[in-house]
């Protein structure tokens, strides 16, 4: 199954980027980042920022986003039969180069799990230096890892 991702949720003056793989079958069908109920992103999101998960998501995102937050993802279209990152074939990433530049105050890329990691590494050259950050998966396939530790390591993108 050919799947694409959808636009950034950014605002302009975004400090951070958080990237993804691409969208889940559940995020796709309701038109949302980490979408899926077991997905710990939102979650992680209201320990660290205080931005309610059970919020409208329009409401989270527009908080985030005031939070210097932008929502992507490594991938504009690959072909993945489900949602599992491992499943990821013939993918095509995302234009960085043309978001970076109309977003020059991102000063940080945060990795959502180790397949978005490798992903932006094997397709993307950046122009300029900006830092990035291996992040653990807020997939639910990643659950060998307690909710306490991701939001500890999470917590390196929180405010201060």
């Amino acid at each position: 199954m050919n799947s694409s991702s959808f636009a950034p949720a950014s605002a302009p003056d975004a400090k951070l980027l958080v990237l993804g793989t691409l969208p889940s079958q559940e995020s796709l069908r309701r038109r949302e980042y980490y979408a899926h109920s077991r997905n710990a992103f939102w979650r992680i999101v209201e320990v660290i920022f205080g931005i309610p998960a059970g919020a409208p998501y329009a409401e989270r995102v527009r908080l985030l986003n005031e939070a210097g937050i932008a929502l992507w993802d490594v991938c504009a279209a690959a072909h993945r039969p489900g949602s599992l990152d491992s499943a990821i074939r013939s993918e095509t990433p995302n234009d960085f180069a043309r978001f970076l530049e109309a977003h020059p105050r991102v000063r940080l890329i945060a990795f959502n799990g180790a397949k978005a990691a490798d992903l932006f590494r094997k397709h993307v050259a950046l122009a300029v230096d900006i830092p990035c950050v291996d992040l653990p998966s807020t997939s639910p396939a990643h659950a060998a890892m307690p909710f306490s530790e991701k939001v500890k390591r999470w917590s390196i993108i929180g405010p201060g």
